[in-house]
This record gives structure tokens, sequence and C-alpha cells, in this order.
């Protein structure tokens, strides 16, 4: 879907300054899989995770929109700057339900603390402690999201933002990585978006179908996708 005339889609121009970069991306991702454990791991359980798919489900609406995302990437950063309240909007109305799907492919650019598998561990956890407190501590780890090349938010922050919006309790899960096999399976299962050549982030499915990021409308019409 095109974006709406008149209006400058500045997401998909800031995904296109990013092609080399993707490319780039998708190298070391064909090396990470080939070397990725085999062990699905220890799936978090709870109603609010799906346990086919390992989507964090929010809101109850009959049309859907799957986000793959990695707390780690910045365009996933953007786009929940950009798009995250029109989103919460759709959630909010009974339109949509909101599937995220915490992933991990930039562990190497967190100076070897494996940041992304950590950060999407951690919402496992939180998801499963308190299922309403998952999209809070999404939007919380973005908008408190470290650099690239960074080493990225300790453990202790990250169960700091965890208490804020309301789950304790869940230290060893998060310091354990008691999820984090489960990622790395999770994440050989994200869908390739049309016309790009392997994983990348963030990738949307709206009502199943997996969409490029091109095709992703301006701001203020994101809703279009459900009409």
């Amino acid at each position: 879907m095109a974006a709406a005339t008149g209006k400058t889609n500045w997401f998909a121009i800031w995904i296109s300054t990013a092609v080399v970069v993707v490319v780039a991306l998708v190298v070391a991702l064909v090396v990470w899989m080939n070397n990725a454990a085999t062990d699905p791991g220890t799936p978090p359980s709870g109603a609010g995770i799906d346990q086919e798919t390992g989507a964090v489900a929010v809101g109850e609406g009959s049309q859907t929109l799957d986000t793959y995302i990695d707390f780690m990437c910045p365009i996933c950063g953007q786009f929940e700057t950009t798009y995250g309240p029109e989103i919460t909007d759709l959630v909010d109305e009974g339109t949509i339900t909101l599937n995220i799907h915490p992933i991990s492919i930039l562990d190497r650019y967190s100076q070897g603390t494996e940041y992304s598998t950590r950060a999407a561990n951690a919402m496992y956890c939180v998801a499963e402690a308190d299922p309403d407190a998952a999209y809070p501590f999404m939007q919380e780890m973005f908008e408190k999201q470290p650099a690239e090349q960074s080493t990225g938010l300790t453990d202790d922050e990250i169960l700091a933002i965890a208490s804020d919006v309301g789950v304790t309790g869940i230290d060893s899960c998060v310091t354990d990585r008691t999820f984090g096999d489960y990622v790395t399976s999770m994440t050989k299962n994200t869908p390739i978006q049309p016309g790009s050549q392997g994983i990348g982030t963030p990738t949307l499915a709206v009502n199943g179908e997996t969409i490029a990021n091109s095709s992703i409308p301006a701001v203020g019409s994101f809703a279009s996708l459900f009409n």
C-alpha cells in the first residue's frame, strides 16, 4: 500500500538508507543461523503467549498485526516512536490483536553481552508473570533503547524497567536467560519480507501476510492497512 497522497513517509525513507546495513546483517545472520543451537529451549507459559508462534498477544481484535522486533534495532525503535501511538489506538479500539515476536539478530552489536537475546528473554519473563505488563514493558524498553555497539542495558536495568511496569520476582528468569534458547529458536522462524534476502527487523505481517516495510503508510494512515 502506498503512502497517503501529499504525506512524506519518513519511516520508508529511513528504511531505504539502511539497505547496505541490512545486506551486511543478512550475511551475518546466515552465519549465526548455521551455528545456532538446535535445542528449541524452554517455552514460556501464560495466557498471553502463543505457544505455537511465540508471539506475545496484546488485545482481542479480529484482525491481526504481527511485529518481529529486536530490542537493539534502531529502526525498530524508530518504528515504535513513529507508529506506536496509532497501533495502541487500534488495540484499544478492538480493531486488532497485536502479536509481538521478540527476536534476536543483533547480539553481535552489543560487545559480547548478547543484549538482543537478553532483552527478548526478559520480555518473555514479564509476559509469563503478567501478560498485561508485556506491552508497557516493550514500550519502556524502546524508550530507553541503548545504541548499537554499546553493551546494552544491564540485567539490573532491565529488571528495573520490569519493576516500573509492575512486575517483580523475575530476577532469576532474567539473569539465567530462562528463555534464551527459545528466543533463538523462534528467531529462525521469522518470515522474510517481500523483496528481501533474509530476516530483518522490524518485520510486519498484516492478517497473516508479511508486508515490505516500504509499503507501510505514512504517519496518521496506519489504520488503512486494516480497511
